[in-house]
């Protein structure tokens, strides 16, 4: 007992915690920064090919990888805003950044698709992510959209996906999902109707990957949400030794403040999909 006991007094001299809560935009934030610090990622920027898909989380990540700064409500193609799934018009949209051993090109992302290797990385978010490591994409478009032109490409190569995504988007089963939807199943929606493309494989990137990417601490979920501003928000505490969990206290300090990502999307009066709204916003 007491050799148990000295070794739980020793432990605790080094062991420190910290607590906090992340908004949905500041955990966008802090995923941007650690998916830059993922080896395959600094290794495709030196050397390689990386493809950044469209999604609100993926503008920050771009941002962080190029040092452009990019409004996140226009780097998208499906989105869900107001309490509904749209999309924004493709007049808003900024087109995926492509970035070639480290220099941001203007190629369009299906050209370099065609050419990737297996060292190459291309980043989608993902609408809903699960405890067994499967994600899932909403899509729309008949033919699935980036990820059904993307997916088999990607696996066939055996490149790298990085699906970087907030424990927002946590859901109980992906699987138990897939049946459920699809763009033609629908009698009512509010919205555009969604099927969804299940992924796995790819590498799903959270609050608490990135924390224990970008330090040597130990990170878990304590709880989520909130009001006031705070809804869909990730309480966090991680712990470890004092210097790595000050670093990383020092640089949530940083990201809190991150303003909300707003959202752009299509008219009521401009859709044509299936959406039982109908009213002119």
């Amino acid at each position: 007992m007491s050799t148990s006991k000295g070794n739980n007094e020793q432990y605790t001299d080094v062991l420190h915690r910290a607590l906090f809560v992340l908004t949905p935009s500041e955990g966008k934030r802090l995923i941007a920064k650690g998916v830059k610090e993922m080896p395959e990622v600094q290794e495709a920027l030196h050397s390689g090919k990386l493809i950044i898909a469209g999604g609100t989380t993926n503008a920050f990540i771009a941002e962080e990888l190029t040092g452009i700064k990019i409004e996140p409500d226009r780097y998208t193609a499906g989105i869900i805003t107001k309490g509904r799934l749209c999309v924004t018009p493709s007049k808003e949209r900024i087109s995926p950044v492509v970035i070639i051993k480290g220099e941001v090109v203007e190629a369009s992302w299906e050209d370099v698709i065609e050419d990737f290797g297996r060292g190459d990385v291309f980043v989608k978010g993902a609408n809903a992510i699960d405890a067994s490591g499967m994600a899932g994409v909403f899509v729309a478009s008949p033919t699935a959209g980036t990820i059904g032109r993307v997916l088999g490409t990607l696996y066939a190569r055996g490149a790298h996906l990085i699906i970087p995504a907030c424990l927002e988007k946590m859901v109980p089963s992906v699987q138990d999902a897939l049946g459920k939807a699809g763009t033609l199943v629908f009698q009512h929606s509010l919205g555009v109707p969604v099927g969804i493309v299940p992924i796995v494989g790819g590498k799903i990137v959270t609050e608490i990957t990135a924390l224990e990417t970008l330090s040597q601490v130990d990170a878990v979920a304590l709880g989520a949400g909130g009001v006031g501003g705070s809804e869909g928000s990730t309480t966090i505490a991680v712990s470890g030794r004092e210097k790595e969990v000050s670093r990383i206290f020092d640089m949530i300090k940083e990201i809190k403040g991150e303003p909300p990502v707003q959202g752009i999307k299509r008219r009521c009066a401009d859709c044509r999909s299936s959406c039982s709204y109908k009213r002119n916003d």
